[in-house]
């Protein structure tokens, strides 16, 4: 789990695609590896690696054809600048939102426009992916946590504030880049709870603790609209 705060950002090194996946070489920047261990998990543009071999500068990890086919690293090539950010720890300051590093799909940057000293982005979200992103709403992209504040017809829009900008690979967007997003994690889950069908076969859908949850009660609760 992690929060979708940057703590570096580092490059591909090397990366070897072939039939059954992808082999991916990271340099590490200024990320601290000293706490680092052998399966230990990495987000890398917000994609969630296991960590097979590393050094004080670098990691390796193995990429399954399901990653390559879901997010951007088949694009992905050496010298490429990628988010870093090491799983979160019980006592980790909760900066961000629940990420989990698994890639839902990739958004397209559509316009970029400066707002003052802040710079708005307007990304694409495929229908498939639409109804998680609410305004408001936080979402993961290249495993930056950030907040939705707009939404139209198949887009949304973020600011992003230059920290944000000076710390993460956000800077080099340009528009028709190509990013990972991964979609609320909260949201995912309450889709599940109204969708799933109880053993009663009506539209209680009982939890496993006996309580009802309702797309009634979840709306009457605010969770949805």
């Amino acid at each position: 789990m992690f929060t979708g705060i940057i703590e570096a950002v580092g490059n591909i090194q090397a990366i070897n695609i072939t039939g059954e996946g992808a082999r991916l070489v990271v340099s590490t920047g200024k990320l601290d590896m000293s706490d680092v261990n052998l399966g230990d998990s990495i987000a890398t543009n917000g994609i969630c690696l296991t960590v097979v071999a590393f050094d004080q500068n670098s990691f390796s990890s193995d990429v399954s054809n399901e990653t390559l086919k879901r997010t951007g690293f088949v694009n992905y090539r050496a010298g490429q600048k990628v988010n870093l950010e090491k799983a979160m720890l019980p006592t980790t300051r909760f900066g961000g939102h629940m990420v989990s590093g698994h890639v839902d799909g990739i958004s397209t940057i559509l316009s970029i426009t400066n707002n003052g000293n802040s710079i708005e982005y307007w990304l694409s979200v495929t229908e498939n992916l639409a109804a998680y992103v609410a305004e408001k709403g936080s979402v993961t992209i290249d495993g930056t946590s950030l907040t939705v504040n707009s939404l139209a017809d198949g887009k949304f829009r973020i600011t992003i504030v230059p920290h944000t900008t000076e710390q993460t690979i956000i800077g080099s967007y340009q528009v028709g880049t190509l990013v990972n997003i991964e979609v609320d994690l909260i949201a995912r889950y309450i889709e599940r709870l109204i969708m799933h069908k109880g053993s009663d076969q009506n539209d209680s859908h009982v939890s496993p603790s006996g309580g009802g949850v309702s797309e009634a009660l979840l709306m009457q609760s605010g969770f949805i609209k």
